[in-house]
């Protein structure tokens, strides 16, 4: 349907309700959408011939202007893994609510979150909270690369749980996200 020009925007895609199905229909819809690479690690798993090593590799993406996905890619190889994570994340690409829910804002520009929204992965709980323009992410160094991969300028964060696993707090920040649609995973 994109390359018949019957769709012409992700919102389009989203407003009917229709399944990404190929990474490639993101990158020509979004062009200017970017990676994050959040976590690569090494994961085993035991089999008959013994333990056999791969790579684990959680990718987000985003383009800075309110749309965000997150991604998992396992391979034997690191690249290969980033680059399935890659392809993941596009295929879960979601648009972000934007607005600006502080009372003590004046402007009601798209620079925070309309409301509070929280969201769980693992034993990960992630509340993001609006903030008036000026107060920047108020979050830690990872969480901070993944609100301005979905274009947050302004936001309070509150984690709680075991936030040193980086893939529950990167599918906790999506959760939120999805939640804030009124979705479900």
């Amino acid at each position: 349907m994109v390359s018949e020009g019957k769709i012409s925007s992700l919102e389009d895609i989203f407003q009917q309700g229709l399944k990404i199905s190929e990474p490639e229909i993101v990158r020509a819809l979004l062009p200017d959408v970017s990676s994050e690479v959040i976590d690569v690690s090494r994961v085993q798993k035991m089999s008959d011939a013994g333990r056999i090593s791969s790579f684990r590799a959680i990718v987000a993406v985003g383009n800075g202007n309110g749309w965000f996905g997150v991604g998992e890619g396992k391979a034997k190889d690191r690249l290969a893994a980033i680059d399935r994570g890659t392809s993941s994340a596009l295929l879960k690409i979601i648009p972000v609510n934007r607005g600006c829910g502080s009372p003590e804002c004046t402007d009601k520009s798209n620079h925070s979150v309309p409301f509070k929204t929280a969201g769980k992965s693992g034993s990960v709980t992630v509340e993001l909270l609006p903030a008036a323009r000026g107060v920047g992410l108020v979050a830690g160094p990872a969480m901070k690369k993944l609100l301005q991969l979905a274009g947050l300028r302004d936001v309070y964060v509150r984690t709680y749980g075991s936030t040193r696993t980086l893939s529950s707090l990167a599918n906790a920040v999506y959760d939120a996200f999805v939640k804030s649609h009124g979705l479900s995973v």
